[in-house]
């Protein structure tokens, strides 16, 4: 059992969850599990929605769900890969949306930063 309290202004609020799991009893374990879990549901699935609106998708059948999830992941992994616009994801997108050159700069840092190579375009 984990009890949540968040104070926001003059609201506090208290959540309690429960969870199963197989792993032994220590509390530091499974309480760095759960962090773990909340750290990337918080970083990356949060990201997705605010930049690529991926909650209100409305692509539902076959396979379309999953390849536009693994084209969604790869766009963000490309725009963070990016280091040389300090600018927000969104506005990064944007960008590559409309100039063609930021567009291919974006994709070379991505391929570079897979094959383990550096390239001076992709850090400031």
């Amino acid at each position: 059992m984990v009890i949540r309290v968040r104070h926001l202004w003059n609201k506090t609020t208290r959540e309690v969850q429960f969870y199963l799991t197989s792993l032994n009893s220590d509390a530091q374990i499974i309480g760095r599990a759960i962090r773990k879990h909340w750290g990337i549901e918080n970083q990356a699935h949060w990201t997705l929605d605010c930049t690529f609106a991926e909650d209100a998708c409305c692509i539902r059948s076959f396979h379309s769900p999953e390849n536009f999830a693994l084209l969604r992941r790869l766009a963000l992994n490309a725009l963070n890969s990016e280091q040389t616009y300090k600018r927000s994801l969104r506005q990064k997108m944007k960008r590559a949306a409309m100039d063609n050159n930021y567009l291919i700069q974006v994709l070379s840092c991505f391929i570079n930063n897979r094959l383990d190579s550096s390239d001076s375009l992709c850090q400031a």
